[in-house]
C-alpha cells in the first residue's frame, strides 16, 4: 500500500524539481527559490527557502553526503549551497551563459555537472568549484543527467532524444537517438546487475520523453572491452508524456510522472504496483528517499506530494524470481559467478565453473574442499572466499527469518538497532561502521570508493521502521 502523507505547498509557481538526502527534502520551483524540509516532520528549515537566482531554478541536488546542495537556473548560473546553514558556497557560471536546465553530483562528491539549453555540458571540480572539463551535444538542449553508482561515466539526455555518455575525463564515449520527440529524464539503478558469462559489471537506466515512453537500457564500460550501451525493453503504462523518472535505492521500483498528472510505480521494471493520482497539474519531478520507505513526487500544480510505502509493497516488488534468488541455495551456477565477480573473485569463475558450484555447493563449501577439490592453492584466497560464504550463510538465515534485508546492517548481516548514514548514502550499525572506519581504509564497505567523510548521521526514520516491525513480528 502507498500513502500520502503529506503535501507540501509553499512554492508560488511549478514546482521543478525535487531531491532527498538523508535528513532533508530539497524541492526547487519557477518562482526563484529552493526550499528545504526537515524529514522528521516536513517542517522547513529556518534557513529556507534559498533565495539567489533570479530567474526560474530547474534542479536542485544533494551531495552524496547531505551536506552541499546545488542549485541550476535559468540565469545561467549553477549554486552550491550549505545545507547546514544555507549559506550559499560557491556561484559557477556556465561558459556560454546559457540556462543551466540540470545538475547532478559524482558518487565521489568530487565532481558536479551542469547541463545547458545550448548542449554544453561543464564538468566542475565541486572541492575548488573551477572548471575542470567542457563538451557539449550535437543537437538540442541538455535536460537530464544521471551519474553511473561506480562514477566511471555519465549520461546526459538532450530535448532532440538522444542518450550521450560520457567518462570522467569529458570523452563522449557514445551516442545514440532513445526517445523521438525528446528526453525528459533520465537515472541509473544503484543496484549493478551481471551477465553471468564474462564476469562483468552493468547498470540499468531508464530513460522516458515526450514520446510518452519509459525505456530500460543496460549499460556497461570498462577500459579494456571499452562502452556498450544496450536496449533492454519499453515500460507501458502511460498514455502522455512521461516527464520524470526515478530509481528506488533498491533498485526494485521505478517511478514515473506524466503530462495527465499521473504517477506510476512500476515492480522491478516490470509490472505496474501503482498508479498515483493526486496531482492536478502535470507530474514533473518524482525522488525516492536513500533507505527509507518515502516518495516524493513535484507537480506544476505547485505542490510537492510525500508518499509512504509500507513493508507489503515492497516485497510485491520483487518478482517470484527476485524472491528465489535471494536465497542463495537457489542460486544457478551463473548466479554464482556474477556473485564471485559482485565480491571481486573473478579470477575464480572458471573453477566454479568447471566444477559445477551451484547455489546449494557454494553454502556447502569448506576450508578443505577449497584446497582439496578446488585446488585454490592461496591461503588467503581461501580464507576470503570463506569469510564471503559465511556472510551469505548469514543473510539466508536472516531472509529466511523474514527480516527485510533493508534493516540489515551490510557489515554484520544482523539486525541494525542503532543504523546510521554513512558518507556513501548507505546505513549500517553504528558500532560496525566505526569499527570500520577505524580498522580499515576509510572506503566504503558497499562501493569501496573512498568516502567522502567520516561523518556518521543517525537514521531515525529507518530506526523507527525497525521498531515497528519487531513490535509486529515479536509478539
Amino acid at each position: 500500500m502507498v500513502k500520502l502523507i503529506h503535501t507540501l505547498a509553499d512554492h508560488g509557481d511549478d514546482v521543478n524539481c525535487c531531491a532527498f538526502s538523508f535528513s532533508l527534502l530539497a524541492t526547487c520551483s519557477l518562482d526563484k527559490t529552493i526550499r528545504l524540509y526537515s524529514l522528521h516532520d516536513f517542517t522547513e528549515l529556518p534557513h529556507s527557502p534559498l533565495k539567489f537566482h533570479t530567474y526560474a531554478v530547474h534542479c536542485c541536488c544533494f551531495s552524496p553526503s547531505g551536506h552541499i546542495l546545488a542549485s541550476c537556473s535559468t540565469d545561467g548560473t549553477t549554486v552550491l549551497w550549505n545545507t547546514e546553514n544555507g549559506q550559499m558556497l560557491a556561484v559557477m557560471e556556465q561558459p556560454s551563459g546559457s540556462p543551466v536546465r540540470v545538475c547532478q553530483f559524482s558518487p565521489d562528491s568530487r565532481c558536479l555537472t551542469s547541463g545547458a539549453a545550448d548542449g554544453t555540458v561543464v564538468l566542475w571540480n565541486a572541492q575548488s568549484y573551477k572548471l575542470y572539463r567542457c563538451g557539449s551535444v550535437k543537437d538540442g538542449s541538455l535536460v537530464a543527467c544521471a551519474f553511473s553508482p561506480n562514477g566511471s561515466f555519465f549520461v546526459t539526455g538532450s530535448s532532440c532524444g538522444d542518450l550521450t555518455v560520457w567518462d570522467d575525463k569529458m570523452r563522449c564515449l557514445h551516442s545514440e537517438k532513445a526517445h523521438d520527440l525528446g528526453i525528459t529524464c533520465c537515472d541509473f539503478s544503484s543496484q549493478p546487475v551481471s551477465d553471468g558469462e564474462q564476469g562483468l559489471q552493468f547498470f540499468r537506466l531508464a530513460s522516458c520523453g515526450q514520446d510518452c515512453q519509459v525505456k530500460i537500457w543496460i549499460v556497461s564500460f570498462t577500459h579494456i572491452l571499452g562502452f556498450e550501451l544496450k536496449y533492454k525493453s519499453t515500460l507501458s503504462g502511460h498514455c502522455a508524456p512521461v516527464l520524470a523518472c526515478a530509481f528506488s535505492h533498491d533498485g526494485q521500483m521505478l517511478v514515473s510522472g506524466e503530462c495527465k498528472a499521473a504517477v506510476v510505480v512500476f515492480q522491478n521494471t516490470e509490472n505496474i504496483l501503482h498508479t498515483l493520482t493526486q496531482h492536478t497539474r502535470y507530474v514533473t519531478t518524482c525522488a525516492f528517499a536513500p533507505n527509507t520507505l518515502l516518495l516524493a513526487t513535484g507537480s506544476m500544480d505547485k505542490t510537492v506530494n510525500i508518499w509512504q510505502f509500507d513493508l507489503e509493497t515492497l516485497c510485491q516488488a520483487r518478482s517470484t524470481e527476485d524472491q528465489l534468488k535471494q536465497f542463495t541455495e537457489d542460486w544457478s551456477e551463473e548466479d554464482v559467478s556474477t556473485w564471485l565477480c559482485a565480491q571481486d573473485l573473478k579470477d575464480l569463475v572458471g573453477i566454479f565453473k568447471m566444477n559445477n558450484i551451484d547455489g546449494k555447493e557454494l553454502l556447502n563449501l569448506t576450508k578443505e574442499s577449497l584446497a582439496d577439490d578446488l585446488k585454490i592453492e592461496s591461503l588467503g584466497l581461501r580464507s576470503k572466499v570463506l569469510r564471503k560464504i559465511e556472510e551469505l550463510r548469514t543473510k539466508v538465515k536472516s531472509l529466511s527469518s523474514g527480516i527485510p534485508d533493508e534493516f540489515v546492517c551490510p557489515i554484520t548481516r544482523e539486525l541494525m538497532k542503532d543504523p546510521v548514514i554513512a558518507s556513501d548514502g548507505y546505513s549500517y550499525e553504528k558500532e560496525a561502521i566505526e569499527n570500520w572506519i577505524s580498522k580499515k581504509k576509510r572506503t566504503s564497505p558497499m562501493t569501496n570508493l573512498v568516502l567522502p567523510s567520516a561523518v556518521l548521521t543517525p537514521n531515525r526514520t529507518l530506526k523507527m521502521a525497525i521498531n515497528r516491525w519487531l513490535e509486529t513480528h515479536q509478539k
